[in-house]
């Protein structure tokens, strides 16, 4: 019996200590209650939000970093808890409901742990504000807001508390971006704090329970066995003083109570010493049952919570009570509140990074941008609408401007990337001679030391030229990949829709060959549509005939019959409003007398002027050029402003069309012609995605390569 004993006693001390390890600046771990305060309605929370804002107060220092220590000292707890629970299930002892509930949902846990590890990189809550004071002081001041939230719902979070409690904090006090992206996160951390703290609670008192277990049973087996022996066994555990707590006293009083007449006397003991405290068995038993109510209320709120943060859109949450998006929303074009995610991620990213160098708050730094924005407006409102933009001047040629009003503080690399950045040309063709001219002067200085002659230094330094200068490029291509970073093109989210005026046709050029390659072309287009479906999306084959030594052959006839029926079928199988969606686009043969041969003028360029000319309407400048036969009413071609051009093996995936027209209408990539310099000098007159190669297509180059 004293060994059983000892070793209860045992697994608690190593529990305690367990905690201990965690090194929180909180109180003693073991003995923190649940995160259970006074339980707030909507209203309250959101007076509470603004409450908790006024008395939290922030401070510039960045102490050591512990709610990942925590995290893994929480999850070590409750990894011992829930083993322990384990075994007691295996010996089929009874365990309460708040305990089965953190077994059957373990798995779940085990999990948001995981995720919180994953989408807390090392050192982001470093950059975090934090508090100066209070019980959190030290920590993010966002984790002690989760906290509160948790604690005044008893672990229970919805989409409605937590949103006017953080929209209420707002007015009172901002949080950063990064703070906002943070919650999810700190949310979850509270809520599995909140878990280990129930957790350590069931824990002590399965041990309690335990304990009381094992003196009752050697009780009812010494009262069996003999009777007169019980008095020294009650001795030995009034001597061991065993706590006196809900979960003894319920579980000894449960395992003894309606035995035999002996076993009363332990009972009465019982009563004796808690008579002295001024309580009752009874109302302790009563007093536990309300806590174990209490402690499955906490445990099933924070696992319901915990699939909450899961399933819960937190871009949409963000972007709701980000203060900064509520100002870019004001951007005097508009196009800010019609962009996609991405990209208005993108600027407020950029907001992020100016506001870090700078005296000015993230939403100051966003209000100077949309002023630049309106000023420009103002000052000339027939001017481009890029300067209009407020994304001009946060990721484009504006982005100086704005720098100079928050006045900025850049290091020296900053300055340094800035001016290489301005001068990239200079810099890449600067760094490849320099590096050319050093490795050459190398090398020659190694054959003048050898006594080389004057005419064989000027070849060695020749030969050493076009040698390293290949090094010096292959160099400063891999030295540009590592200082250099691709950003994405903003683009307009067309997800719903393409928009009226910026009707778009997807043309594919290519040849007409033999009959099998024309089911084909017409089968690959309907995918392509099938993936791309839009009343504002046409597509189209731009097609002529293979070269040959005569005008017409006596195929070609066939083979246009057939493109033009294919075509056909698929306007009348797709096409509901009597608008051609799909078009074909065929040239004659016209002589070459440089090759000597019959071919479309200039293949594919060629192709696509004429396509352009007729959507232009300039036919009658191409006169001689131009389509011999087009299937399809163009009417509605009239005011098409973007042309898709694949090659007839390039795929076309789910909505990439959309994606394709978003970026081009995007204000800071609409081309803009300068009539003095003759060429586009902003945005982008034709934009090329990236392509990649699929499988299917890398085997049957493959192969064709081994049948070749």
């Amino acid at each position: 019996m004293e060994t059983k004993v000892t070793r209860l006693f045992q697994y608690l001390h190593q529990l305690k200590e367990g905690l201990r390890d965690s090194r929180i600046p909180l109180t003693h771990a073991f003995n923190e209650p649940p995160l259970r305060s006074e339980l707030f309605s909507a209203d309250q929370m959101e007076q509470h939000g603004k409450n908790l804002a006024a008395m939290h107060k922030l401070t510039q220092k960045r102490p050591q970093d512990h709610l990942m220590a925590r995290l893994a000292a929480n999850e070590a707890v409750l990894t011992s808890v829930c083993g322990r629970l384990t075994t007691a299930v295996k010996t089929n002892q009874q365990i309460t409901p708040a305990s089965e509930w953190l077994l059957d949902n373990f798995y779940l846990i085990e999990e948001q742990i995981r995720t919180a590890r994953r989408h807390m990189p090392k050192g982001y809550n470093q950059e975090l504000p934090r508090l100066l004071n209070g019980p959190s002081a030290g920590l993010p001041r966002v984790y002690d807001i989760a906290l509160e939230i948790i604690s005044h719902g008893d672990g229970r979070i919805d989409s409605e508390n937590l949103s006017r409690f953080v929209a209420a904090y707002q007015t009172v006090s901002a949080l950063k971006l990064g703070e906002l992206w943070a919650i999810p996160i700190m949310l979850r951390l509270a809520l599995i704090e909140n878990l280990r703290r129930v957790a350590v609670r069931i824990a002590a008192d399965r041990v309690d329970c335990d304990l009381a277990s094992a003196w009752a049973e050697q009780m009812m087996t010494v009262a069996e066995k003999d009777p007169k022996s019980l008095v020294l066994v009650i001795a030995d555990m009034a001597r061991s003083q065993p706590p006196m707590s809900n979960p003894f006293v319920s579980e000894f009083t449960r395992r003894l109570q309606g035995q035999s007449l002996a076993l009363a006397l332990p009972l009465t003991w019982i009563e004796q010493v808690l008579a002295e405290s001024g309580l009752t068995i009874e109302q302790l038993v009563h007093t536990g049952n309300q806590l174990q109510a209490a402690d499955q209320v906490s445990i099933s709120n924070s696992i319901g919570s915990l699939r909450f943060l899961g399933a819960m859109d937190w871009r949409e949450f963000v972007e709701n009570m980000s203060l900064v998006e509520q100002t870019l929303h004001e951007d005097p074009g508009g196009a800010y509140s019609k962009m996609d995610f991405a990209s208005r991620d993108r600027y407020r990213h950029a907001i992020e990074k100016i506001a870090k160098r700078s005296a000015f708050t993230e939403t100051e730094v966003a209000r100077c941008a949309i002023q630049l924005a309106h000023a420009a407006q103002t000052a000339n409102p027939d001017s481009d609408e890029r300067a209009t933009h407020v994304g001009f001047y946060l990721i484009d040629r504006g982005l100086r401007e704005l720098e100079a009003r928050v006045q900025v503080r850049s290091s020296v690399v900053e300055k340094i990337r800035k001016m290489g950045s301005q001068h990239a040309l200079g810099v890449y063709l600067g760094a490849i001679v320099l590096l050319t001219l050093f490795f050459s002067a190398g090398l020659i200085t190694v054959a003048y030391a050898q006594g080389a002659p004057g005419a064989l230094l000027a070849l060695i330094g020749i030969l050493g030229l076009l040698a390293t200068s290949q090094l010096a490029l292959a160099l400063v291509n891999w030295l540009a990949t590592l200082f250099v970073h691709p950003q994405p093109l903003p683009r307009m989210d067309f997800s719903t829709g393409i928009p009226v005026q910026s009707r778009t046709l997807v043309v594919v050029p290519t040849m007409l060959t033999h009959l099998q390659n024309i089911d084909n072309l017409i089968e690959t287009l309907e995918v392509r549509f099938l993936s791309n479906q839009d009343d504002n999306l046409h597509f189209a084959l731009l097609t002529d005939f293979r070269d040959a030594h005569e005008e017409n052959l006596a195929d070609d006839e066939p083979m246009l019959q057939l493109a033009q029926a294919g075509i056909e079928a698929l306007n009348a199988k797709y096409s509901t409003t009597g608008k051609s969606i799909f078009f074909l686009f065929h040239r004659p043969r016209h002589w070459n007398p440089q090759e000597r041969i019959w071919m479309g003028y200039e293949r594919k360029r060629g192709k696509l002027a004429d396509l352009n000319a007729l959507l232009r309407d300039e036919t009658h400048s191409v006169a001689g050029k131009s389509f011999s036969r087009i299937v399809g009413d163009t009417t509605c071609l009239a005011n098409v402003k973007y042309v898709i051009t694949l090659d007839t093996d390039t795929q076309l995936p789910r909505d990439v069309a959309r994606q394709l027209v978003g970026a081009m209408a995007h204000p800071l990539n609409r081309p803009r012609y300068d009539e003095k310099q003759q060429r586009v000098c902003e945005g982008y007159g034709i934009l090329q995605p990236r392509v990649s190669v699929s499988l299917k297509a890398q085997t049957a180059h493959i192969m064709r390569d081994c049948m070749g």
